[in-house]
């Protein structure tokens, strides 16, 4: 068994637990999520099976989009729904839509963000929620996250209320914390505020509408259609340049063989992705690190032993 099977995950799961459940279902174990996703989130989870296990961190590099909904009014320990009440602020003011569009758009581009304490972030070899559940505090290293655009969902001309909850769509790239971004708005408005309900609409290429349900996946598992639900993991590197090589090279591409750098890559250390003529993904190459003007493997996908 091998592809990329788009997972709706549920809330109540962690991605672990996700992959665990799912080696059960499909009767493998090679089996891998893309991405940690808390608990509380749900949405767009692909997991790779089998020989596309290979490309996962390539999924988990590309963009992600989430839809969101931020309350305003008081934070957690979490900065989620699920965490306890650390401060409480009644709002007294009315906010214009003009001033949330405002806010919101301030984040669009290259931002800092420090990780929450309940996150898998390590500090000394141990992760942050460790420290959290322990109740130490340690020091969180900021880090710059890409905000590609941040879009407002509700049509309200005012908010106003004792909280102010409203839903959003982000854009973004690797390591972006929507909980903390949620946060930082409310900040921006002068509140304490947290992340009240979140969706991932979309990882890499891959969209809610081309996700399955466990008991989707149970159902197909039953019928024995479940192969043609696979995607292949061509679909995870297309976001990648592409390197087209003939029958020939494709030889010593499954070999682990350097090859020159083509003109169309001179520009861009890569990834890039050794394709043949029928779109079948060889391997992926980088620049060498040591020698101009040639493209060394990164990891070899398919050979003549798999």
């Amino acid at each position: 068994m091998e592809g990329i099977l788009p997972l709706y995950k549920p809330a109540g799961l962690t991605s672990h637990d996700c992959v665990f459940k799912l080696r059960k279902i499909l009767k493998t174990k090679k089996v891998g999520h893309t991405g940690t996703l808390d608990p509380d989130v749900t949405g767009v989870l692909p997991i790779c099976i089998g020989k596309a296990t290979k490309v996962a961190e390539y999924i988990t590099d590309a963009g992600k989009a989430y839809v969101g909904e931020v309350t305003i009014g008081y934070s957690t320990t979490t900065e989620d729904a699920s965490g306890e009440i650390v401060d409480k602020k009644i709002i007294t003011e009315i906010f214009p839509r003009a001033k949330i569009l405002e806010v919101l758009g301030s984040f669009e581009g290259e931002i800092e963000q420090t990780p929450p304490m309940y996150s898998a972030v390590k500090v000394n070899g141990k992760r942050l929620y460790e420290y959290a559940r322990s109740g130490i505090e340690v020091e969180r290293p900021t880090r710059k996250v890409n905000i590609y655009s941040v879009q407002l969902l509700d049509d309200r001309t005012e908010f106003q209320g004792e909280t102010i909850t409203f839903r959003f769509q982000v854009d973004c790239g690797k390591g972006t914390y929507i909980r903390t971004l949620a946060v930082m708005i409310g900040e921006s408005l002068g509140y304490p505020a947290h992340m009240s309900s979140l969706t991932r609409v979309r990882s890499a290429s891959f969209n809610l509408e081309d996700c399955l349900t466990f008991e989707e996946i149970e159902k197909c598992m039953e019928m024995g259609t479940i192969s043609a639900r696979l995607l292949p993991l061509e679909i995870a590197l297309s976001h990648l340049p592409k390197y087209y090589i003939n029958d020939k090279v494709a030889e010593k591409v499954k070999n682990g063989a350097l090859l020159p750098v083509p003109d169309h890559l001179k520009n861009s250390d890569g990834p890039f992705i050794a394709e043949t003529a029928e779109g079948i993904a060889l391997a992926i190459y980088a620049s060498h690190p040591s020698k101009p003007g040639i493209l060394k493997p990164v990891k070899v996908l398919r050979n003549d032993q798999d």
